[in-house]
């Protein structure tokens, strides 16, 4: 049930989104599917991630006989400026590492999840990423990823092992954190689905002209 993407709004803005749908089998794989694809369409035809959930929330709502629901955390990056405008809806916080810092959990404000309630109005945020600042998202089957014991890894020993090398590029993070979830876990059976992405901003893009190239 979980899902991630990213893709272009236009030149200069990226859409980043991480979901994990209630439920699990091919109900749970359909509805991923259709939110998805509502996610997609509305971030591609504008507006703030405030605006673009709100829409993407009531369709959901009117397309939900499985009274289904799904947390979404949605971010649109300018390229140009760093400025990260997000909404968090429902879904676990992110990580940030800024200013050369080490990671720490952003603590913004959740709304519903969508399909939950009709009506939900979503509020965004914006953090202001300069080059070198990172974004790591996840599903709550990495703070939820249990031992033998019924020992939960949680969100402490997720940032303890981001800040071994803070400033690792994304693809080493990201199997950093994989590989020590594995080793917790250890011959535990899985019980949720697993899923991460990390973003870091290397600041505009140059783009050279006929002279320079």
């Amino acid at each position: 049930g979980d899902f991630y993407d990213f893709f272009m709004i236009d030149d200069d803005h990226l859409a980043i989104v991480i979901a994990d749908v209630s439920g699990k089998g091919v109900p749970a794989a359909l509805f991923m599917m259709s939110s998805k694809i509502y996610i997609n369409d509305h971030a591609t035809i504008g507006g703030t991630p405030a605006e673009i959930l709100g829409r993407v929330n009531k369709l959901v709502c009117a397309n939900n006989k499985a009274h289904m629901f799904v947390t979404v955390w949605l971010g649109i990056l300018d390229l140009k400026s760093g400025k990260l405008t997000a909404v968090n809806a429902g879904h676990e916080y992110p990580a940030m590492e800024q200013a050369g810092k080490d990671f720490s959990l952003l603590k913004d404000k959740h709304g519903f999840p969508a399909g939950a309630l009709e009506w939900s109005r979503y509020h965004e945020y914006e953090v202001q990423l300069d080059p070198g600042d990172a974004v790591f998202l996840y599903t709550d089957g990495v703070p939820e990823a249990t031992d033998s014991k019924g020992e939960l890894y949680g969100r402490s020993r997720m940032l303890a092992v981001l800040n071994r090398a803070p400033d690792a590029e994304p693809e080493v993070l990201l199997k950093t954190v994989r590989a020590d979830v594995d080793a917790f876990v250890g011959n535990a059976e899985q019980f949720d689905d697993l899923t991460m992405m990390c973003v870091r901003y290397h600041g505009p893009i140059q783009k050279q002209t006929d002279a320079q190239a």
